[in-house]
């Protein structure tokens, strides 16, 4: 899918609907930016901090960290190794499958709902997760599928977060 396939007319096709769809350049470029590295890391950090500070446990937030450090480790490779196009503009450029930008805010977002445990916030993670992807293919930096992609390395990630922090996060109750 990311390179060639069955299915890449299609994704195709729903990036060129998307970016030609009336959706606003403005509010569109907003939301793609909230994936940039300068946004969503402080509003994790902030959130670390915040856990940090309420639960006194480090282990949750050093955990978190390194998470979401594993994002550009991953990232990065696989764009070079896979060296998709971008979509118009940015074609004939390659190394946009998967998105950098989806996948730093479906991360650094997704473990602050994990690690805030709300909701509300999980919901509103969901929804800013898909402004951000449709904020990407809106601008064509990236194809759908580049987006899905980062979304299926968020759950991996932040799945393996919540599987540790679950196990090894909490302080024993009692004489534990």
């Amino acid at each position: 899918m990311a390179a060639d396939g069955p299915l890449l007319p299609a994704d195709e096709r729903l990036g060129a609907a998307i970016r030609t769809s009336g959706i606003p350049s403005g509010p569109a470029e907003f939301f793609a930016d909230l994936g940039n590295l300068q946004v969503a890391l402080p509003v994790l950090a902030a959130v670390l901090a915040y856990v940090t500070w309420r639960t006194r446990h480090w282990l949750p937030a050093t955990t978190a960290a390194l998470t979401m450090a594993l994002v550009p480790a991953l990232v990065g490779p696989l764009q070079h190794l896979l060296a998709r196009p971008g979509p118009p503009p940015m074609a004939p450029a390659s190394g946009f499958y998967p998105s950098g930008h989806a996948a730093t805010a479906a991360v650094a977002y997704g473990i602050c709902a994990l690690l805030l445990a709300r909701r509300e916030i999980v919901y509103g993670c969901a929804v800013l997760n898909v402004a951000v992807g449709i904020g990407l293919v809106r601008q064509g930096y990236h194809w759908p599928a580049d987006v899905l992609g980062s979304w299926c390395l968020a759950v991996l990630l932040i799945t393996g977060l919540a599987q540790l922090l679950s196990r090894y996060g909490r302080q024993p109750d009692g004489d534990g």
